[in-house]
């Protein structure tokens, strides 16, 4: 594999430049002063921060992009071979790197690098992490999957000390990284379209586990199931976290909510109060979320005090039970949520939040997913009191399997749950400006781009 030397700055090219995590690379490797250009479909906040900051970035994936003096070229999973500027990059002859394999390496240019990894809870986890180190002076270099107001965006550039990004394992990404601290949240069935089975995808978080050095430390949730299997043969400390005091280091009792579903908890380490703690981010999930968070700080020298700060400092990235704004009365809230665990997380959550009734409009995220997890969703979504699908939102996928929305409500509507399909935003916007009365509870739910249906609403 080539090796990039991040103290002589090279021509780096970029082919999917405007993604979450390939915007934010791309951004660090400018702040090293290195030339960066890439390409992306369309323009978006992320690429004209990029332009902002000196990059060159072309919209359209063309072979006359990949220009003379490029030194190599970077780009995401969704980069096929047939891709006209991976194809020129073969032809010259250029070395080609994975988004992962880039990462991986930025990660050994720092003196300590903690991998966020799980099913679900990174972009939360981190950004929790990531308020705590910064309200405790660290000056920490960061990639987070979401965007944070407090830091701008989705990522962060400090100094050489100590770096901390999400790890995730679709395609094992996460098995090109180089961590000193890794997390493991959870491990669910997810990224069936990749994986054969949960078997498969818990070998994979165990190599990773398995990346640490002996000097390493894994903090990982043991309320997964058989946790034990995922640290055995380790030779680098592990620390446990979850809901159990007798099987975890860190652990929660005593959680009450406020009006606002935000929780305050009794922190407990080895089966002792060590202090209270209070998020301003709702639901239970949440407390272990911030448990992970608690640890890793722990285990990099943070005091409480400054991780009770950097908790209070958590208000949430966008699109994680974010309130948008209220219309008629009507309290509008939206959530990435795409897996049947998500989405039963932000629903719990939103029984929680003060609310008549609660509206929930899905739009399942790929057709694998959906279709081998169809009766978890069926399950997951009849909490809400009334729900809404939209059309299946493809992303990478052509094939539709054989399932649909229309499917998912026919199921839904059996389990005796309110349910409505409509094949087009308008059509969703109309129905909910009919039904929705003061006092109710909306949330847009969604991987793709169902967030436009509550901000139209709001006259966003």
């Amino acid at each position: 594999m080539y090796h990039i030397d991040f103290n002589k700055p090279q021509h780096i090219h970029f082919i999917g430049i405007g993604g979450i995590s390939m915007s934010g690379l791309a951004e660090i490797l400018l702040e090293r002063g290195f030339r960066i250009s890439g390409s992306d479909a369309r323009e978006s906040d992320l690429t004209e921060r990029l332009i902002e900051n000196g990059a060159e970035v072309f919209y359209g994936q063309r072979a006359e992009n990949v220009m003379e003096g490029i030194d190599a070229v970077v780009h995401t999973a969704a980069v096929h071979a047939d891709n006209p500027e991976y194809m020129e990059a073969v032809r010259q002859g250029l070395p080609v790197l994975t988004r992962a394999e880039l990462l991986g390496q930025i990660m050994k240019n720092y003196a300590k690098a903690v991998a966020v990894a799980g099913t679900h809870g990174k972009t939360t986890t981190t950004s929790m992490l990531t308020e705590i180190l910064v309200d405790a002076g660290q000056n920490p270099t960061i990639s987070v999957g979401g965007m944070l107001d407090s830091i701008g965006g989705n990522i962060r550039v400090g100094g050489q000390e100590l770096f901390v990004t999400e790890a995730c394992e679709y395609t094992n990404s996460f098995l090109s990284f180089f961590p000193t601290m890794a997390v493991i949240l959870n491990v669910e069935a997810d990224h069936l379209d990749f994986f054969k089975d949960i078997d498969e995808i818990r070998r994979s978080f165990r190599r990773f586990a398995g990346l640490l050095p002996e000097d390493g430390i894994l903090i990982i949730n043991s309320d997964i199931r058989e946790f034990e299997a995922l640290c055995e043969g380790l030779t680098c400390r592990v620390v446990t976290v979850g809901s159990r005091p007798e099987m975890s280091r860190y652990s929660a009792q005593n959680i009450v909510f406020g009006q606002d579903a935000c929780a305050t908890y009794e922190l407990l380490v080895d089966g002792v109060k060590a202090d209270t703690i209070t998020l301003c981010v709702p639901g239970v999930h949440n407390v272990y979320n911030s448990l992970a968070a608690v640890a890793a700080a722990h285990e990099l020298g943070v005091g409480n005090q400054e991780i009770k700060n950097g908790l209070l400092r958590y208000t949430g990235t966008h699109r994680r039970f974010e309130k948008k704004g209220e219309v008629g009365g009507v309290t509008v809230i939206d959530d990435y949520a795409h897996h049947p665990q998500e989405i039963a997380a932000t629903l719990s959550t939103a029984q929680n939040y003060s609310h008549r009734e609660i509206w929930c409009v899905f739009q399942p995220h790929t057709y694998t997913r959906t279709k081998q997890l169809l009766e978890d969703f069926v399950k997951a979504l009849s909490a809400a009191d009334h729900v809404v699908l939209a059309d299946i939102y493809a992303a990478r996928e052509t094939d539709t399997l054989g399932v649909s929305s229309k499917l998912l409500a026919e199921k839904i509507a059996a389990c005796g749950t309110d349910v409505h399909y409509f094949p087009t935003f308008d059509e969703i916007e109309t129905f909910i400006l009919e039904k929705c009365v003061k006092g109710d509870l909306l949330i847009t739910m969604g991987a793709g781009d169902v967030v436009k249906i509550g901000e139209k609403l709001l006259g966003q």
